[in-house]
């Protein structure tokens, strides 16, 4: 049995970077590729994911879903040495895992993890691997430096498994949120609520998030994005033929599993009608469908700020036509995020700001928001860019 000596980590997102941290710490030689041709600090990166494989022993993918997994793999499949062992951590739909798993057969192992970047830091994931022995065996030495390996019988049993488990924490972070929007119509201070839930049944996803639900979101950097886990959550409906149910749902209104995620244990304690257009924004970045913009904007609405040194005041129409809004989600969204940071409401009026992390650009909006017939709207947007 050959032990990898050389690891090529496809995709740099947060997870990818983390893995390529670590192993390399541990004596690897690793090289790291990203779709978004982004460099990450202290990883060896190259900007052509066949020269990343070429020499590897072992090649993990850490990407955002099942197509990703699958372009990827077609681009680099003929520079794969013939030994090399194919490990995906990627999240991924059942049949996808299972069809990787046929095409690459012995060399493939399914591992996705259960846990976020400081648990890939400190070696502590749990990985739920799925290979032949053999395989499985060889891939060890790696799985081991980032986690306790949990073997699954099947790619396809690994995957699910995955989802199920993301289910769960999309689930404790909803339940966090009606609990903190209770506490604040209560008028309760904020840390001496976080004080009590860190008793109770949801202590450890408050003690994990609690310098930002304490409203210090500098202090803690995002372990998760909205967009990876609302994609989860559609696999696993699409997957068990089993509606998803959400906080939406419970309150009699139609579900909407992202935008439940977005806003749980950040959203201030407002009527959720104002959130809505802030929702419809927020779906327009992370699937690159212009048309979100329109449910969230008034059509009157300018979106305006300074670009590449020049004042810009896009009318709705001129906005939503940038080249940036493809209708399909950015080659690194799994690395975005996006937070509410603050909301005002003075009865029919209101203010919002909110913070969007993309890529090498952090993005400072400020809305004005109005009530009109059928709800809210924004009617204008400033922004600030900061690269």
């Amino acid at each position: 049995m050959t032990t990898p000596k050389t690891i090529a980590v496809l995709g740099l997102g947060r997870m990818g970077t983390a893995f390529a941290t670590r192993l390399s710490a541990q004596g690897w030689d690793v090289v790291g590729w990203t779709r978004s041709g982004h460099s990450s600090d202290g990883v060896t990166t190259t900007g052509d994911p066949k020269d990343a494989v070429a020499k590897a022993d072992l090649v993990l993918l850490a990407l955002f879903d099942g197509p990703a997994c699958r372009e990827v793999l077609d681009d680099v499949r003929d520079s794969l040495r013939t030994d090399a062992i194919v490990l995906n951590t990627s999240t991924i739909a059942p049949a996808e895992a299972s069809e990787l798993a046929r095409e690459f057969g012995p060399s493939y192992v399914h591992a996705p993890v259960v846990g976020s970047v400081p648990v890939v830091a400190a070696g502590t994931l749990s990985i739920l691997a799925a290979a032949e022995q053999g395989t499985l065996d060889r891939a060890r030495p790696v799985l081991e430096a980032l986690g306790t390996v949990r073997r699954v019988d099947d790619a396809a049993a690994a995957a699910a498994l995955k989802l199920v488990a993301n289910s769960s924490l999309a689930g404790a972070v909803l339940a966090l949120r009606e609990s903190l929007r209770q506490a604040d119509a209560l008028g309760l201070p904020r840390a001496q609520v976080l004080d009590v839930l860190e008793l109770g049944q949801l202590g450890g996803l408050v003690a994990r998030k609690r310098a930002f639900l304490a409203d210090q979101p500098a202090a803690a950097a995002a372990e998760f994005t909205i967009g990876a886990l609302a994609k989860d959550m559609a696999l696993l409906a699409a997957a068990s033929d089993a509606p998803l149910r959400s906080a939406a749902d419970l309150a009699g209104t139609s579900a909407d599993p992202e935008a439940d995620i977005a806003f749980a244990a950040t959203a201030p304690a407002v009527d959720d009608a104002v959130l809505e257009p802030l929702r419809a924004y927020i779906r327009g970045h992370a699937t690159g469908d212009s048309s979100h913009f329109r449910d969230a904007f008034l059509p009157t609405a300018h979106i305006e700020g300074i670009r590449e040194g020049a004042f810009v005041s896009w009318p709705l129409d001129e906005y939503c036509g940038l080249p940036v809004f493809q209708g399909r989600p950015a080659p690194d969204e799994a690395t975005r995020s996006r937070c509410i940071d603050a909301i005002d409401v003075h009865e029919t009026v209101a203010t919002a700001t909110m913070t969007l992390r993309h890529g090498a650009d952090t993005f400072t909006d400020i809305f004005l928001l109005v009530r009109v017939d059928d709800g809210w709207r924004i009617a204008n947007k400033a922004y600030h860019r900061q690269t």
